[in-house]
Protein backbone atom coordinates (compact mmCIF):
# COMPACT_ATOMS: atom_id res chain seq x y z
CA UNK A 1 0.00 0.00 0.00
CA UNK A 2 1.22 3.49 -0.79
CA UNK A 3 -0.05 6.82 0.56
CA UNK A 4 -2.62 7.21 -2.23
CA UNK A 5 -4.05 3.75 -1.56
CA UNK A 6 -4.07 4.57 2.15
CA UNK A 7 -6.16 7.67 1.51
CA UNK A 8 -8.61 5.62 -0.58
CA UNK A 9 -8.83 2.94 2.14
CA UNK A 10 -9.51 5.51 4.88
CA UNK A 11 -12.22 7.17 2.82
CA UNK A 12 -13.77 3.81 1.92
CA UNK A 13 -13.87 2.96 5.63
CA UNK A 14 -15.69 6.23 6.37
CA UNK A 15 -12.94 7.77 8.50
CA UNK A 16 -13.66 11.53 8.61
CA UNK A 17 -11.12 13.65 6.69
CA UNK A 18 -10.25 15.72 9.76
CA UNK A 19 -9.03 12.69 11.72
CA UNK A 20 -5.82 12.24 9.73
CA UNK A 21 -3.05 14.04 7.82
CA UNK A 22 -0.92 12.32 5.16
CA UNK A 23 2.05 14.38 4.02
CA UNK A 24 1.70 15.53 0.43
CA UNK A 25 -1.55 13.63 -0.13
CA UNK A 26 -4.14 14.74 2.41
CA UNK A 27 -3.42 17.90 4.39
CA UNK A 28 -6.76 19.33 5.59
CA UNK A 29 -7.11 23.09 5.69
CA UNK A 30 -7.68 24.58 8.09
CA UNK A 31 -5.53 22.19 10.06
CA UNK A 32 -7.59 20.28 12.65
CA UNK A 33 -6.55 20.73 16.29
CA UNK A 34 -5.91 16.98 16.78
CA UNK A 35 -5.25 14.24 14.22
CA UNK A 36 -3.23 11.12 13.40
CA UNK A 37 -0.50 11.62 10.82
CA UNK A 38 1.93 9.94 8.46
CA UNK A 39 4.96 11.88 7.28
CA UNK A 40 8.58 11.37 6.29
CA UNK A 41 11.08 12.35 8.97
CA UNK A 42 14.51 13.87 8.38
CA UNK A 43 16.12 10.45 7.94
CA UNK A 44 13.61 9.44 5.26
CA UNK A 45 11.69 7.04 7.50
CA UNK A 46 7.90 7.11 7.62
CA UNK A 47 6.76 8.51 10.96
CA UNK A 48 3.29 7.73 12.26
CA UNK A 49 1.88 9.57 15.22
CA UNK A 50 -0.62 11.98 16.65
CA UNK A 51 -0.75 15.75 16.67
CA UNK A 52 -2.27 17.14 19.84
CA UNK A 53 -2.12 20.52 21.54
CA UNK A 54 0.26 21.90 18.93
CA UNK A 55 2.81 19.06 19.17
CA UNK A 56 3.66 16.01 17.11
CA UNK A 57 3.94 12.77 19.10
CA UNK A 58 5.63 9.97 17.15
CA UNK A 59 4.21 6.51 17.76
CA UNK A 60 6.39 4.62 15.31
CA UNK A 61 8.85 4.82 12.44
CA UNK A 62 9.03 2.51 9.46
CA UNK A 63 11.62 2.42 6.68
CA UNK A 64 9.00 1.11 4.25
CA UNK A 65 6.10 3.26 3.01
CA UNK A 66 3.72 0.27 3.05
CA UNK A 67 4.51 -0.43 6.70
CA UNK A 68 3.91 3.21 7.64
CA UNK A 69 0.60 3.20 5.78
CA UNK A 70 -0.46 -0.03 7.49
CA UNK A 71 0.39 1.46 10.89
CA UNK A 72 -1.77 4.55 10.31
CA UNK A 73 -4.60 2.42 8.94
CA UNK A 74 -4.53 0.26 12.09
CA UNK A 75 -4.65 3.37 14.26
CA UNK A 76 -7.75 4.71 12.55
CA UNK A 77 -9.84 1.64 11.77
Amino acid sequence: MDVHELLAALRAAGVPDGYYWIEGVHEPAPTPPDFAYLRKDRSGAWETGTYERGRHHALGRDTDEAEGCARLLRLLI
